[in-house]
């Protein structure tokens, strides 16, 4: 579970935005992420699939991922200011909750810092219900 600013958010479940960008890559791979919009939405709207991470310069992983990185250069360039290597998750198939699900669905108290780990029960479960 990442997560993300409500504006990134509407962008990658349009498939506007093909990638999630990151300083630092999860600890385990990943083959899905689960969204949580942060506030005001406050709610988890629905998961990603993750189709490859690409690591490189900042500037050369711009280069690769502009045409559908649903963010602007400004933005971007402040984000990996300082950084010597930028990390993108490309996207792929998204799946909307409807309605969105609360953290308490996901047996989590906190909005996740970083990246949260959920088993593929968890996640099956709380989408079935």
């Amino acid at each position: 579970m990442l997560s993300i600013n409500p504006e990134y958010v509407e962008k990658i479940l349009a498939g506007a935005k093909k990638y999630e960008f990151r300083k630092r890559l999860a600890n385990k791979t990943v083959d899905k992420i689960i969204i949580y919009s942060t506030s005001p939405i406050m709610r988890v709207v629905g998961e990603v699939e993750v189709i490859k991470v690409i690591s490189s310069s900042p500037s050369a992983l711009w280069e690769q991922t502009k045409k559908s990185a649903g963010i602007s250069r400004d933005k971007y360039r402040k984000y990996f200011k300082g950084c010597k290597v930028a990390y993108a998750y490309q996207l792929g198939e998204v799946v909307q909750y409807n309605p969105p699900k609360k953290l308490s669905e996901f047996n989590v108290n906190l909005p996740p810092q970083s990246f949260l780990y959920l088993s593929k029960g968890e996640v099956n479960n709380k989408i079935i219900k």
